[in-house]
């Protein structure tokens, strides 16, 4: 279109201006192809070229907005001023209309100021558009990470919960089921007695089970109301089982109220206390178990369990076997609550598991503590 203007007037006064005009218009079409790989080497040509040839005004016009859409000041300050040159000659050399100097020099001018605003647009909208999708992308990968680290804190609840709750019962079944093993000597109603603390147990086992795996269901239903959990009002239930299981469990309670304490604190103590009689029923039979609790409220719940070290095991072939993963869920636990565990061997011979716990003051209706 932009031949058109003067192919007629350079067919009738120079033909090889024509051919010229023609033949490099072509050869921008092709030049023109390299444009991404080397914009402002292709954008400096091509401009150049125009100052003779009218058919590289299209390829013109693409390349000056190809290289404004990568928004360098340092490229389109150089391209414009040789653009504008190079416009301002086509002018003196081809036969077209002239508008004088000014006038040429103003469409050149707009023209220019046209095209670079019409590539800086474009380079925006698809600078802005290449943020949305990275975005996008980013916020499902954090997504995902989220599900996975979900997943994975749910898992560990959830054998946390298992190992706290079946670790308990399974050692009084092994313990008893030892010992009945061991003792040929005992007569029918103690034989009787520890079947039936074998059979309780296990049968308190599996309920235990089913209640963790119900967890776990798919068709759970979404109402369905989440099994009780222990709190520390029921820590003398728990010590009145080992001790009718046939544990030597001393409790010393030093807390005056025990109803006032959050679900959490009460259930991570009640854990704790579990864990560290089945460690003392594995590692320390027939010995003497103290488990104490002191605090209160606005301060923080101390939960010890102390048991003297056996010296020697003439029972090995009954041994439970050891997980490894008590102290460390023990730990875990108490971390979890904004706690801390501490664990091991006294001077005296005794294993001690300590636990503090925070006990934070309750909120009255008014708002004052």
């Amino acid at each position: 279109m932009a031949w058109a203007d003067v192919a007629p007037a350079q067919w009738d006064q120079d033909r090889y201006l024509f051919w010229l005009d023609l033949s490099l218009g072509l050869a921008c079409l092709v030049v023109m192809q390299f444009r991404r790989r080397h914009p402002f080497a292709i954008a400096m040509l091509v401009t150049s070229v125009g100052m003779v040839s009218a058919t590289s005004t299209g390829p013109g016009v693409i390349v000056a907005v190809s290289l404004a859409t990568r928004r360098r000041w340092d490229e389109l300050v150089p391209f414009a001023a040789v653009s504008i040159v190079s416009g301002m000659l086509y002018y003196q050399i081809e036969p077209a209309d002239s508008a004088g100097v000014y006038g040429d020099l103003g469409f050149v001018v707009v023209a220019n100021a046209v095209l670079i605003a019409a590539g800086l647009y474009i380079g925006a909208r698809r600078a802005l558009v290449a943020s949305l999708k990275d975005r996008a992308e980013r916020a499902e990968r954090e997504q995902a990470m989220r599900v996975a680290q979900a997943r994975t804190n749910e898992r560990a609840r959830i054998a946390r919960e298992m190992h706290d709750v079946l670790a308990h019962r399974i050692s009084l079944v092994a313990m008893h089921a030892g010992a009945m093993a061991y003792r040929t000597d005992l007569s029918p109603d103690k034989t009787r007695r520890t079947a039936e603390v074998i059979q309780a147990n296990a049968h308190h086992a599996l309920v235990d089970l089913r209640q963790v795996l119900g967890m776990l269901r798919d068709d759970r239903p979404k109402d369905a109301p989440e099994r009780p959990q222990p709190t520390l009002r029921d820590i003398p239930d728990l010590i009145d089982e080992a001790v009718a299981a046939g544990m030597n469990v001393r409790l010393t309670n030093d807390v005056e109220d025990l109803e006032p304490a959050p679900e959490t604190i009460g259930r991570s103590a009640y854990r704790i206390i579990q864990e560290g009689l089945t460690n003392a029923r594995k590692h320390a039979p027939n010995t003497t178990v103290r488990v104490q609790l002191s605090g209160e409220e606005g301060g923080e719940l101390t939960v010890e369990i102390r048991n003297p070290l056996r010296v020697g095991d003439d029972r090995r072939d009954a041994a439970l076997p050891e997980s490894g993963l008590g102290l460390i869920g023990l730990v875990e636990r108490a971390e979890l609550s904004g706690g801390r565990l501490e664990h091991g061997r006294t001077a005296s011979r005794e294993f001690v598991v300590r636990a503090h716990l925070p006990w934070p003051q309750r909120v009255s209706a008014g708002g004052d503590a």
